[in-house]
Parts: structure tokens; sequence; C-alpha cells
């Protein structure tokens, strides 16, 4: 099993705009509603809570460029 990543351009829109993103690192769906420091929300597709901001998951090595 390949490990979950999200774009780079999803931490800018939320850096630099007015998203409030977060990614579950189970499943890998983008979600709505989460503070940049968001950690083990929970994912309104999989039901786990693996929900994190992007910005937390930009420092926990989820992102890529």
């Amino acid at each position: 099993m390949s490990k979950v990543t999200f774009p780079l351009e999803l931490v800018e829109e939320c850096m630099f705009g007015t998203s409030n993103l977060g990614g579950c690192i189970s499943c890998g769906e983008v979600q709505e509603g989460c503070e940049p420091d968001a950690r083990n929300y929970e994912c309104e597709s999989c039901g786990e809570k693996q929900v994190f901001g992007m910005e937390e998951l930009l420092m926990m090595g989820y992102v890529k460029e």
C-alpha cells in the first residue's frame, strides 16, 4: 500500500486563499471545514479519524510538489 499524498496547490490555496481544507491519510479524500492545525478529525468518506489540516499534512510529509 502506497502512502497517500496531497498536491502542494491545496496547501497554497489554504495559506493564501480562503479555503479551510483537510485531507484523510486513510482514504485520500479532501474535506472542507478543517483548521490548518486540525488533527484526527473524522473523515466524511471513510469514517476514520485520520483527517488533518493541509498545513499539518505538509509538516507530516504528506504533501508533494
